[in-house]
């Protein structure tokens, strides 16, 4: 990859709730929380899209009381997609900034469909924070090609 700061062509294909649960039996209201988080990136390169997972846990103790997990499916324009390409290793390399960017379009949608499927229960209080995604995704991301025959 020749520059770090390339213009990526792209749009939004969809967002799945792909895990929501409530596990009211392990959540005490006076007790302190926790979060876990876990990021994914998966790519489907035979309709060039990147799906951005990113998933929440809220826990009190070791007992997961709140857990969520959203993906968003982006598009990449072709010409943008073919410039990831690394012929030479049979490659595929993603911008760190430009991942760190659909992160956090993921986090936000993360962060509404939360509240949409909590609203107007005890559990809404509970809020996707803020992240940093630059400090999550330190690197460019390799994916190997799949050639197809």
């Amino acid at each position: 990859m020749k520059k770090e700061n390339i213009q990526v062509a792209f749009t939004m294909q969809g967002i799945k709730t792909e895990q929501f649960a409530i596990f009211e039996d392990h959540y005490a209201p006076k007790k302190g929380t926790g979060l876990g988080t876990e990021l994914q990136f998966k790519l489907d390169h035979k309709n060039k899209q990147i799906g951005v997972f990113l998933g929440f846990e809220f826990l009190q103790g070791k007992k997961i009381f709140l857990k969520i997990q959203v993906s968003c499916h982006f598009k990449i324009e072709e010409s943008s997609w073919n410039n990831f390409i690394q012929k030479a290793e049979a490659k595929l390399v993603v911008p760190k900034g430009f991942l760190a960017h659909l992160a956090m379009i993921t986090t936000g949608t993360t962060r509404g469909v939360l509240f949409a499927k909590t609203e107007s229960t005890p559990f809404s209080k509970f809020i996707v924070p803020t992240l940093n995604v630059a400090e999550m995704i330190t690197e460019n991301t390799s994916f190997d090609m799949i050639i197809e025959s």
